[in-house]
């Protein structure tokens, strides 16, 4: 489950439409995911990716984000 969805990231990654010159965060979303799936596993992961991508809003002031 985990190889697929770092097929799905690497294709996302590939194919995107930037629309933020660069991300607010070190490692990016997509990274982070991938880091944070290998780390926790696929639920805990996949639970940890998901709050990343809420608490990116233009109100965060980013940084160094490490799963």
């Amino acid at each position: 489950m985990i190889k697929f969805v770092k097929i799905i990231i690497m294709i996302y990654k590939k194919y995107r439409i930037r629309t933020y010159p660069v991300c607010k965060y070190y490692p990016s979303c997509s990274e982070y995911m991938v880091m944070s799936l290998e780390k926790h596993g696929f639920f805990k992961g996949l639970l940890k990716s998901i709050w990343r991508i809420i608490r990116c809003n233009p109100f965060s002031k980013g940084g160094i984000d490490l799963p």
